[in-house]
């Protein structure tokens, strides 16, 4: 790194190794977790941590496929899809209408969903619980899908909304001029220009909900229910010895969210800035 200075650039040694110690910190761990999911049981616990395996095996990751893997990532990737792809279609709307609409009620509804986002899922897990179970959903995919949409949908909005405001008017306008109806603004402007914000909400909720650990824990039993990131706290106590078998786990449970980000992460974070440059 170089710091301008009035007679040109100098090393910024300070940043550099500030820069240095957070790539160690950020990669160090990933490394130790992959490293240690590619050895043998004996070797992990009579060779340094960080050393490269000097017989490398996928043996950890056989056994983890073998203990109903699948099925938890099929849970997983159910909840993460409909959760999504609901969130997406219910804040892609409402943001339409607070940007367009200027009456009060648009207003209201823009500001209690700010509200939600102040709202912490601690504090309500209590009454989430108790309408769940009122509902008959407890033990159930639905019991996740559902408050993962409700606790989603203010944070999208909010991005949202910032990326619709940067749309010129002008377009809408022409549009209307040309006998355009709401659905079709909707569908034929919208849509195409919200690209960028569509894949940073999805991605940015898709971790959200691929990575929780709270409503699976109170709101599921049964192992036919059950989800990654708890089935991964279940592999833990069952291999209390097995470390590879656990980081193994981990580092399948990561790859989907993983190639996510590295296929979106352009729209991730146009999309996360829009509207905040104003």
């Amino acid at each position: 790194m170089k710091l301008q200075t009035k007679n040109g650039y100098a090393p910024n040694i300070p940043g550099s190794l500030a820069a240095t110690f957070w790539l160690l910190v950020t990669v160090v761990p990933i490394y130790y977790i992959v490293v240690t999911s590619l050895k043998p049981r004996q070797e992990y616990f009579g060779s340094n941590p960080l050393a490269w395996p000097k017989n490398l095996t996928f043996e950890a990751y056989g056994r983890v496929l073998e203990n109903d893997f699948a099925l938890y990532f099929f849970n997983s990737a159910l909840v993460t899809v409909v959760s999504v792809g609901v969130v997406l279609m219910i804040s892609l709307l409402a943001s339409y209408v607070i940007v367009r609409n200027r009456g009060a009620f648009a207003k209201f509804s823009h500001r209690l969903f700010l509200l939600g986002i102040a709202i912490p899922i601690q504090a309500t897990i209590i009454p989430v619980y108790y309408m769940i179970v009122k509902l008959g959903l407890y033990d159930s995919l639905l019991a996740l899908i559902l408050p993962s949409i409700a606790f989603a949908i203010p944070i999208s909005v909010l991005i949202l909304t910032n990326f619709l405001r940067d749309v010129p008017s002008s377009l809408y306008e022409a549009m209307t001029i040309d006998g355009a109806s709401h659905w079709q603004m909707f569908r034929l402007l919208v849509l195409p220009l919200s690209k960028p914000a569509i894949m940073a909400v999805g991605i940015y909720n898709a971790l959200q909900v691929w990575n929780s650990f709270l409503f699976p824990l109170v709101l599921t039993q049964s192992s036919e229910v059950r989800v990654l990131p708890l089935s991964l706290w279940t592999y833990q106590g069952e291999f209390a010895v097995d470390i590879p078998a656990v980081l193994a786990a981990v580092v399948l449970s990561c790859v989907p969210i993983l190639a996510a980000y590295i296929v979106g992460r352009r729209q991730l974070v146009a999309g996360l800035t829009a509207g905040f440059s104003k």
